[in-house]
């Protein structure tokens, strides 16, 4: 397990609105473009997540689940005329350190991956710090009956529930991975405890048809966990069950397209597609909270 972080600075639920109390940049390189891209987050007026782009005069554009297409091993957003890939774990970090007014700029088509988890992303909002929007509060998606959507093998479903409590289920052939399950209630705090450090991962026998394919030409044994059957290439691990913890980091920023919602959420042997699929149910069928004030 790794060690503690400081949470102190993070709010206690998801109740209030919050936005960047600075300016931060990051930069670093890609996972499937292997070129480097920078990324700058500043406060915003406006509630949502809105992506714009540094080197072109378009208005920044408000993020929701209708702009995901099918990809890869990662989420990617159309926006207008461009698209904008590997999202999820800066949203990831945003949503669930309980931001909700953010404006992220970008300089490329793709966002970086760091280390492979949303540790950076927190480090980098810890940097500025938050800023408390007194005279607004957060809106949720307010799951009113049970929601069951399943793909093949993969199921996601969402039944009422007063909080955003999350549980994850994987089961790979992989003897070093195997069955794992893993819950938590979530708040910005148990995210950057238990979720945010947990690192993206992949397989030895998959490499080489993921690079004939033109993916992961970022990836390496820094930022990506390499299970080679029985082994992980590059222990150790951060937490024995760091597959399927990163699995419900993955869904976290999925879900920060429309909102976490007041649900329980089980997930077993999720991915993006299934993901969106639920964001997108839960943008047209469940009601919100009391909105944040625009």
């Amino acid at each position: 397990m790794v060690g503690s972080f400081n949470v102190e600075w993070l709010p206690d639920n998801y109740d209030d609105c919050w936005t960047l109390g600075g300016v931060v940049t990051r930069k670093g390189i890609c996972l499937h473009s292997g070129e480097e891209s920078e990324v700058i987050l500043r406060p915003f007026e406006k509630v949502g997540f809105y992506i714009s782009w540094a080197n072109r005069s378009d208005p920044p554009i408000r993020l929701n689940p209708a702009q995901v297409v099918n990809s890869q091993l990662c989420t990617t957003l159309v926006l207008g005329k461009h698209s904008l890939s590997t999202v999820e774990h800066l949203l990831a970090a945003i949503a669930g350190c309980g931001l909700t007014h953010v404006h992220i700029v970008v300089s490329g088509n793709e966002i970086p991956l760091l280390d492979g988890s949303s540790m950076g992303w927190v480090e980098a909002i810890e940097e500025v710090g938050i800023l408390h929007l007194d005279t607004s509060k957060n809106r949720s998606p307010v799951v009113k009956k049970p929601l069951v959507i399943h793909k093949g093998s993969s199921l996601i479903t969402a039944i009422p529930s007063e909080s955003c409590y999350l549980i994850g289920m994987i089961d790979f052939p992989y003897p070093a991975i195997g069955r794992q399950q893993f819950s938590l209630e979530l708040t910005p705090r148990s995210f950057v405890k238990h979720l945010a450090p947990a690192r993206t991962f992949g397989f030895k026998d998959q490499i080489d048809h993921l690079i004939d394919e033109g993916l992961i030409k970022g990836g390496n044994l820094k930022n990506s966990l390499v299970c080679d059957g029985k082994t992980w290439l590059n222990p150790p691990l951060r937490f024995d069950d760091e597959p399927v913890r990163h699995k419900l980091l993955d869904l976290v920023g999925d879900l920060a397209l429309v909102g976490l919602p007041k649900a329980q959420v089980l997930v077993y042997r999720g991915s993006h597609a299934l993901h969106a699929e639920l964001a997108e149910t839960l943008s047209t069928e469940c009601p919100l909270t009391e909105t944040c004030l625009d």
